[in-house]
C-alpha cells in the first residue's frame, strides 16, 4: 500500500543533490507500491469488455492536443480545482446554477468538453463502469502531462463520483497567499512541502492574465512601486503587455517566461524563479521563503522533475476519494444520476 506522505519536511540548508536523492527515493518507494487505500493500479484491466478504457481516454487527448497544445494546461487545473474542493471526485464537473463551476476561481476553468467525450465513448463501450473523476485524473495527468513532454506513469484508478457541488464550498489558495498561507491550504489535505513546490511546477505550462498582475506592476502593497522581488527586466517587459489603465486585464501571460519552454513540462519555471521572473506572487515567494527555497533550487538545478511531479500529482490525485459504494458512477459528468 502507497505510503501518503504528509510530514516529510526538509531543513533549509540541506544541499540540492540531497534534496533530490531524498524526493527521488520517495518517489521510488510510492511508484513500486501496488495499492493506494482501496484504489487499485490496473483496475480497470478487463472491466470494458474488449475495450482498453485508458487507450480510449489516451486517443481522445491526443486528438485534442494536436488541435490545442493548451489543453494540458487546463486539464492540470481542472484536477488542482476539483480536488482541492471535496477531493477528486469530479464534483466541478457537475452543471448547476450554485454548483462550483460558478465560484469565481472556476470561471476560467476549462477543458470540460474534452471530459464530455471520453465519458460519452466510455458510456458506449461500458456503460457505468468508469468514473469522471477517475476520467479527469487519467486525462490530466496521465496522457496530456506526456504528450506535453513530461513522463508517463500508470495511476491507482477506482475514484467514485461526488454528488455535492456547491459553489460555497471553493476555496482555494490566492495567487498572492504568503507560502505559509499556501501551505496551510496544502497540509489540510494532506499533502507536504516538498509536494506543494511540486505542484506549483504545473506552473511550467500555462498562462495568466493582466488583471492578476496589476498590483504587482504599478501599486505593490500600497506602494505605487512595483514589487522589489521581481526582476526589474521583467517589470518593465510586462508594463508594456499590461498598461496602467487596465484595459488589457484580459491579456494573457506565460507563467514560464522561457518562450522556448512555456508549453512544455520541464524544470524551466523553477529556473525562472531563481531569476526573480515569477508571474504570480506565490510563485516567487516560493523561491524566496526558509521553507521552500532550497527545494526550488533543487528543481531548478537538477533533471528529475517529470518523474517528482508525476509523483506529486499521482499523490493529490488521492486526496480524499470516494470508493467502494461510496457516490456514484455518473451517466454523465455534468449531473448526478436520476433514481
Amino acid at each position: 500500500m502507497v505510503s501518503q506522505i504528509t510530514s516529510f519536511s526538509l531543513p533549509t540548508k540541506t544541499k540540492s543533490s540531497t534534496l533530490a536523492a531524498i524526493l527521488l527515493a520517495l518517489v521510488v518507494l510510492n511508484l513500486s507500491t501496488t495499492c493506494h487505500g482501496t484504489l487499485q493500479w490496473g483496475f480497470y484491466k478487463g472491466k470494458c469488455g474488449r475495450n482498453n478504457v485508458e487507450a480510449i481516454i489516451r486517443g481522445i487527448v491526443t486528438a485534442r492536443f494536436r488541435r490545442d497544445p493548451a489543453i494540458v494546461a487546463a486539464l492540470l487545473r481542472m484536477q488542482f480545482h476539483d480536488c482541492f474542493v471535496n477531493g477528486c471526485d469530479a464534483s466541478i464537473l457537475l452543471d448547476g446554477s450554485s454548483s462550483e463551476k460558478t465560484a469565481p476561481p472556476n470561471l476560467s476553468v476549462r477543458g470540460y468538453g474534452i471530459i464530455d467525450e471520453a465519458k460519452a465513448a466510455l458510456e458506449k463501450a461500458c456503460p457505468g463502469v468508469v468514473s469522471c473523476a477517475d476520467i479527469i485524473v487519467v486525462a490530466a495527468t496521465r496522457d496530456a502531462v506526456a504528450l506535453d513532454g513530461g513522463l508517463r506513469y500508470e495511476f491507482p484508478m477506482r475514484r467514485r463520483d461526488g454528488k455535492v457541488s456547491l459553489a460555497s464550498n471553493v476555496n482555494l489558495p490566492s495567487p498572492s497567499a504568503t507560502v505559509t498561507q499556501a501551505f496551510d491550504a496544502f497540509k489540510r489535505k494532506g499533502l507536504s512541502t516538498a509536494e506543494m513546490v511540486l505542484l506549483f511546477g504545473g506552473h511550467t505550462v500555462g498562462v495568466t492574465h493582466c488583471a492578476f498582475v496589476m498590483n504587482r506592476l504599478y501599486n505593490f502593497k500600497g506602494t505605487n512601486e512595483a514589487d522589489p522581488t521581481m526582476n526589474p527586466a521583467l517589470v518593465k517587459e510586462l508594463k508594456l503587455r499590461c498598461p496602467a489603465n487596465g484595459a488589457s486585464g484580459n491579456n494573457t501571460i506565460n507563467l514560464d517566461q522561457n518562450r522556448y519552454s512555456a508549453n512544455k513540462v520541464d524544470n524551466s519555471y523553477y529556473k525562472q524563479l531563481m531569476m526573480k521572473n515569477g508571474i504570480l506572487e506565490i510563485d516567487q515567494k516560493l523561491a524566496l521563503d526558509s521553507e521552500t527555497k532550497n527545494l526550488v533550487s533543487s528543481q531548478a538545478n537538477g533533471s528529475n522533475f517529470p518523474t517528482l511531479f508525476n509523483y506529486a500529482l499521482v499523490e493529490m490525485g488521492t486526496i480524499q476519494v470516494l470508493t467502494g459504494t461510496q457516490g456514484e458512477i455518473r451517466k454523465s459528468c455534468r449531473a448526478i444520476n436520476k433514481r
